[in-house]
């Protein structure tokens, strides 16, 4: 089944799927002998229905679930810990007609062949016919929400007040932002911070430039000092400086990565391949050691857990800290709070003389629809044809070529049936060159539309 992706659970899922996977995750939780966990759910119209069914149907198998209600996947993360286990109902930023299922067991995430496994059990308990699914409302549970909110006032420290718009994009996490920063003595001006599983604007990605222009206009209207955007269930982050100028998720990450590598030099710092050559210079340069990673969140906090490596990131917007503080789960809430406490420490005066020195010519991600097989036969093509330019080739997730001054990825979604492709250079000029190098490794059709889409 396509719902049952490389990291998660993600598509058009019905309550009759929802059922059959519940009873799936049943049989996988008692064959390895979990009795508990906690589950939570995001703001979409059918979590808490889908939310009901599984909690039904493990609490009949002997499983005691903790149900948090609505609530961000961070929130999940933070009560997992406790006991190791937790399933968390989320299509992050995709559409509202989507839903799909994150999960960790024996604290870690899973992998995919684990994906594939509750995928495999699903399949016998498939029952197409079968219906009278209670209407249930949204809940949120106070208690649960105060815990966490006082571990975010608690770790972060700030040594002035600054004034801060948060955009919750109608996600699950934007109940948060108001008790965690008014706690910290901030100002706090709120957009869309209103749980709407209809999400009436667009889908709650951050990501998209287009989606932060409410951001940044509130950002220049109250002479903010800053601006972050949250996705849909919390777990990733977009910043906006005093300017309205969006900060990338490179320029984060290495920000982030040197920060963390101040205190604790000679780490590893983990990223994804689809973040820039910038990453890895900075990271050497501040004396980490950078580890290239496929993209996935999953993945990322894996191998954070497993090697205890010091701090993560994704080009995604996903950051995951593990120096003490953090918790090693990735939080967009909790890193924008590490960046304005990073702040208030410096003699910067402004959030955008921060990344100065992180400037890059780069694209968003660009999707192009394509089926598997037109994905399998391209990237193919792109591996024969390689050796023509001269570029270090990676294949650690897609086709990723590397020149002296830049890079070009194209690769598989792993959230839908898309080619994604990106490109990053140290200026303008180099990154048309490089793009016009990777466009020439593919076949007309597919040249045609990755020219239209970056016109």
């Amino acid at each position: 089944m396509h719902i049952f992706r490389a990291y998660d659970i993600r598509g058009k899922l019905t309550p009759q799927m929802v059922e059959a996977i519940a009873h799936a995750f049943a049989s996988h939780l008692n064959h390895n002998n979990i009795k508990q966990l906690v589950l939570g759910y995001d703001a979409r119209l059918s979590s808490p229905q889908y939310a009901y069914i599984i909690q039904t149907i493990l609490e009949k198998a002997g499983i005691e679930v903790e149900a948090l209600g609505c609530c961000s996947t961070p929130l999940m993360y933070f009560y997992a810990q406790k006991q190791g286990n937790g399933i968390m109902l989320t299509a992050s930023h995709n559409p509202s007609t989507d839903q799909g299922i994150k999960w960790i067991l024996n604290g870690l995430p899973p992998t995919p062949e684990d994906i594939q496994h509750i995928g495999q059990l699903t399949q016998q308990y498939l029952e197409p016919n079968k219906g009278g699914y209670p209407t249930i409302q949204p809940a949120t549970s106070k208690k649960h929400a105060k815990a966490y909110c006082d571990y975010l006032i608690q770790d972060i420290h700030l040594k002035r007040p600054l004034k801060v718009v948060v955009d919750g994009l109608h996600g699950s996490a934007g109940q948060y932002v108001e008790p965690v920063l008014n706690g910290l003595k901030c100002e706090v001006i709120t957009l869309r911070c209103e749980a709407n599983g209809q999400f009436p604007d667009h889908a709650p990605d951050p990501s998209k430039a287009k989606h932060l222009e409410k951001l940044q206009q509130a950002v220049l209207e109250h002479q903010a000092d800053v601006g972050l955007a949250l996705d849909g269930d919390g777990d990733r982050l977009v910043l906006v400086d005093e300017k309205a100028n969006i900060i990338n998720a490179d320029q984060l990450l290495c920000f982030l990565a040197e920060q963390c590598l101040k205190q604790y030099p000679h780490q590893q710092i983990v990223y994804d391949v689809k973040c820039s050559s910038l990453v890895k210079d900075t990271i050497l340069k501040a004396q980490g050691t950078p580890v290239m990673l496929r993209t996935g969140s999953t993945f990322l906090r894996r191998y954070l857990i497993q090697h205890n490596a010091l701090f993560g990131g994704e080009y995604a917007g996903h950051y995951a800290f593990n120096d003490g503080r953090g918790k090693a789960y990735d939080d967009g809430l909790y890193a924008g709070l590490r960046v304005l406490e990073y702040f208030t420490h410096t003699n910067a005066n402004t959030i955008s003389e921060l990344f100065n020195h992180l400037q890059r010519a780069s694209t968003e991600d660009i999707y192009i629809h394509a089926s598997v097989e037109q994905i399998q036969k391209t990237l193919a093509s792109i591996k024969r044809k390689a050796h023509q330019i001269d570029a270090t080739l990676t294949q650690i997730d897609g086709i990723r070529l590397d020149f002296t001054d830049g890079f070009g990825l194209i690769r598989a979604s792993n959230t839908g049936e898309y080619l994604t492709l990106r490109f990053d250079a140290k200026d303008e000029h180099a990154l048309k060159r490089i793009q016009t190098q990777l466009i020439a490794l593919v076949d007309d059709d597919l040249a045609q539309k990755i020219t239209e889409e970056l016109s």
